[in-house]
């Protein structure tokens, strides 16, 4: 669905999880083994209606066509990912109905408190979550093994109702980009790297991290409420 845009491709956290499995034995050891008691942990992300299009230069997740009237979508690790094709930015561009979305600060702490709750609801852990005017980071633990996609609709899903019953609705019908990032994290140093890259996010417009997480950040009183 191109008018509900792309996703952004991986991040630079990639690198940084790579050299710490690497290390294997050698790692750090973390201080937060006895917090890590979810049965899985996810990195999930999606970005604000329209901010990311299909063929952006910057690279993008998303259908495209293989030469063989088949779409396909190019996200595997060590797969290079789409980016910079113009024709197709553009014609995802026109079909936008409304513009791209930007969150306020006052709806980026509304859409963090509902991330919060949802979690609590669940009985997920929520370890850390940052929201940006254009996209959002969670770090979450949860019991069994659910689907990530169900996780990340979930979050997404509740945050829309906050934001529609405060702010007028989009023209578009969605807050969101359809679908989004959801990685899987295992490992406590693994955990905590992705939980500090999301507490660290440079423009985040609201943040919150979870003891005992804040405090081996050395960023007490930093979290929002």
């Amino acid at each position: 669905m191109l008018n509900q845009g792309a996703y952004a491709p991986r991040s630079p956290l990639q690198a940084v999880e790579n050299k710490v499995l690497n290390q294997g034995a050698n790692a750090p050891r973390s201080p937060l083994t006895e917090e890590i008691n979810m049965d899985r942990h996810w990195l999930l992300s999606s970005t604000t209606y329209g901010t990311w299009l299909s063929g952006d230069r910057r690279g993008f997740v998303s259908n495209v066509d293989d030469g063989s009237e088949k779409e396909v979508r190019h996200n595997g690790v060590g797969e290079p990912i789409d980016a910079d094709m113009p024709g197709l930015e553009s014609y995802a561009r026109q079909t936008l109905i409304g513009g791209p979305i930007r969150l306020t600060p006052e709806q980026a702490a509304a859409v963090l408190a509902q991330f919060r709750e949802t979690a609590a609801y669940r009985g997920w852990s929520l370890l850390s979550a940052a929201v940006m005017a254009n996209h959002f980071h969670i770090v979450v633990g949860v019991p069994g093994d659910p689907d990530p996609a169900d996780l990340l609709r979930d979050f997404k899903s509740y945050a829309s109702r906050t934001l529609n019953r405060r702010w007028p609705k989009p023209p578009g019908g969605t807050w969101w980009t359809e679908s989004g990032s959801r990685r899987k994290k295992t490992g406590e140093e693994v955990i905590r790297v992705a939980v500090e890259y999301v507490h660290k996010q440079p423009y985040a417009l609201a943040v919150w991290t979870a003891e005992p997480y804040l405090s081996a950040l050395g960023e007490r009183g930093a979290s929002a409420p």
